[in-house]
């Protein structure tokens, strides 16, 4: 592809050159046909008569040398700065006593102008992955929102008005913790999403227990199989429900491989905790719900729009559906 601010493209050049060299032409006569300068007519002519066609194409305007450039040492102290103190490229350019136009220009060749591309706990670039195929890998976890006392909760009202509706509440059902405080209950949200394409399946439950995780391992699993996705490995963390050997047993079952992200390190499972992200802003916390019930009616039809008809920046601003292998309705 020619320079964007290029005059003549490959081909226009080319037949320049063919006008001059082959024709007879002068370079002022095609150079006026073309609409450039007689110098650049030259160029190409000359260009053409040594290499032939091949020499039409573009050339990289980068210089042979370059002296001025940034040491290869004082790059290794500018990143060594960078990954272990996080510092910004002034304060790292009066360490070095170097210009601060200098450290940003080296951060962005090496991809660490942006703190967020770095880890907080290694100081490292973060490394970003993505599974080949749908079900090559699922991700699971559990989030937990509290329960919505009848009349709405304090997310949308005051604070006062949601603790009044919470004691209404604990009085209907009799609902009452210490110090006969009213007590609303919390959702446990068992979420499933798939590595490559994004799909998401999530069930509201009353515990985090082993078995209610593995009741949702197996109608997730289920779920994916209908759409053609069969899982080959599932990623936890290392709550007891998914280190217990119930969980284990269950994967083996199954035919699916477990595995769990390293202790303290919840990066690695990073794909479903922005999905937790986004389940509270766009479901959770979207609009007001008069209670717990209406909340929970509207999962299934949000879901359904997160993975048919939200478009997803991942992926190119296309819904996660569109990376399955048979789309619904699509194929038979």
């Amino acid at each position: 592809m020619s320079h964007a601010n290029a005059a003549l493209t490959p081909r226009a050049r080319l037949r320049l050159a063919e006008l001059i060299v082959e024709q007879g032409w002068t370079y002022a006569a095609a150079a006026k046909m073309f609409m450039v300068s007689p110098q650049t007519a030259r160029k190409w002519a000359l260009r053409y008569r040594d290499e032939g066609a091949a020499g039409m194409s573009d050339r990289s305007s980068r210089p042979r040398s370059c002296p001025s450039r940034t040491s290869p040492a004082a790059v290794r102290r500018i990143v060594r700065l960078r990954w272990r103190h996080r510092l910004g490229p002034v304060q790292i350019a009066g360490r070095l006593g170097m210009p601060a136009s200098t450290v940003h220009a080296v951060l962005v060749r090496c991809r660490i102008n942006r703190l967020s591309r770095i880890d907080r706990v290694t100081g490292e670039p973060i490394r970003r992955y993505e599974h080949d195929n749908p079900g090559s890998l699922i991700h699971v976890d559990v989030t937990k929102f509290a329960n919505i006392p009848d009349g709405g909760g304090h997310k949308f009202l005051s604070r006062q008005q949601s603790k009044t509706n919470a004691q209404a509440t604990a009085r209907r059902t009799g609902q009452r913790g210490k110090d006969y405080r009213p007590v609303i209950g919390t959702a446990y949200v068992h979420t499933v999403i798939d590595d490559h394409s994004r799909v998401a399946y999530a069930e509201i439950c009353t515990d985090e227990t082993a078995a209610t995780a593995i009741g949702v391992l197996r109608r997730a699993v289920a779920w994916f199989a209908e759409r053609d996705v069969s899982v080959e490995r599932v990623l936890s963390d290392n709550g007891s429900a998914y280190r217990s050997r119930a969980w284990r047993h269950a994967c083996d079952e199954l035919g699916v491989t477990a595995k769990w992200t390293r202790p303290y390190r919840p990066q690695t499972n990073g794909k479903i905790e922005r999905f937790h992200r986004t389940l509270a802003d766009g479901w959770a916390y979207a609009r007001f719900y008069d209670n717990t019930a209406q909340r929970d009616q509207a999962l299934p039809g949000w879901l359904h729009f997160y993975n048919h008809h939200r478009a997803h920046s991942a992926l190119g601003g296309h819904p996660p559906v569109t990376r399955l292998n048979n789309l619904p309705g699509h194929h038979t």
